[in-house]
């Protein structure tokens, strides 16, 4: 038995509750991963984990075990991941997940500088609005805007994205232009929602001048859980979007969109970069969340 493996295998049954999930993400079989905790139960002549057809669980030793296990491959992990550093630059893989209109618009475009700075660094880059599944998909972080709900995640907040209201001129032109935010809660006018994943749910905001705060309540013609999707939405005339101002700059110049409620303010939305407690952050992944900082501010 490898001790090592076993104690991998230990940890991820723990963490995604599940033999085959575990197996998954360490890309073994489940009769292996299996085997390696019993080998490992066997060599330690206690039982780690209660076993049922329909969750595994922490014995009490299990529980004192795991803590250890944790902070023993995490530190293992940070030596040979900070390695490279210490000799002069990070260098492996990194795995992350952002929000496709981010990656298609910010990221992406910049990462002939990132790669510039950090040659040995080999980026796999997942793009989309879903939540992603860190441990069960073998992420090391993930890029999201708004609240990060999820306890076993460390979020870092690294920027904040200026948010505008905006709609189409095909859509001012069916539906008049606005003239104050209170009017969108009328029946002549729309909204596109954007789903939210933790709530799939369209979230209400606000618009502020000075000590004015107007909610913003209306109708939803569509709803939409993708930033792509969302925008295409607002550019087909189909409602009033709020969008973040990154996102609808190039519109508005080429007058596709135009920005409503000039005087007026929506808050920011916080970007953050969240990873799992477990994996403690290594040289790549400081070089990742320092460069996505970077870019956030040059985004103001």
């Amino acid at each position: 038995m490898d001790r090592f493996d076993a104690m991998q295998a230990f940890a991820r049954v723990v963490e995604t509750g599940s033999f085959t999930r575990a197996a998954d993400a360490l890309h073994i079989s489940r009769t292996t991963a299996t085997q390696l905790v019993q080998q490992l139960e066997a060599r330690l002549r206690v039982s780690l984990l209660h076993r049922t057809t329909r969750k595994v669980g922490l014995t009490p030793a299990g529980s004192i075990y795991y803590e250890r296990v944790v902070q023993l491959l995490a530190d293992l992990d940070r030596a040979e991941a900070d390695l490279p550093q210490a000799l002069g630059t990070p260098a492996g893989r990194l795995r992350v997940d952002v929000p496709g209109p981010l990656a298609s618009m910010v990221l992406v475009p910049a990462l002939p500088a990132f790669f510039e700075r950090y040659p040995g660094i080999e980026l796999h880059m997942g793009a989309g609005d879903r939540m992603a599944d860190l441990l069960d998909e073998s992420i090391d972080c993930v890029v999201r805007g708004g609240p990060v709900t999820d306890q076993s995640l460390i979020a870092r907040h690294v920027g904040d994205l200026q948010m505008s209201v905006y709609a189409a001129p095909s859509y001012l032109a069916r539906k008049g232009m606005p003239a104050h935010p209170g009017q969108l809660a009328g029946p002549e006018h729309s909204l596109v929602g954007f789903l939210w994943e933790y709530r799939n749910l369209p979230q209400p905001y606000a618009l502020r001048r000075g000590n004015e705060c107007i909610p913003v309540r209306g109708h939803y013609a569509l709803a939409l859980n993708d930033g792509n999707a969302y925008l295409a939405a607002g550019l087909a005339g189909l409602g009033v979007v709020l969008l973040p101002d990154y996102m609808a700059r190039q519109a508005v110049s080429e007058d596709r969109l135009q920005r409503l409620f000039e005087g007026w303010h929506v808050d920011p939305m916080p970007i953050h970069v969240a990873f799992h407690r477990t994996r403690h952050s290594n040289a790549r992944l400081r070089a990742f969340i320092d460069w996505v900082v970077e870019l956030m501010a040059s985004l103001r």
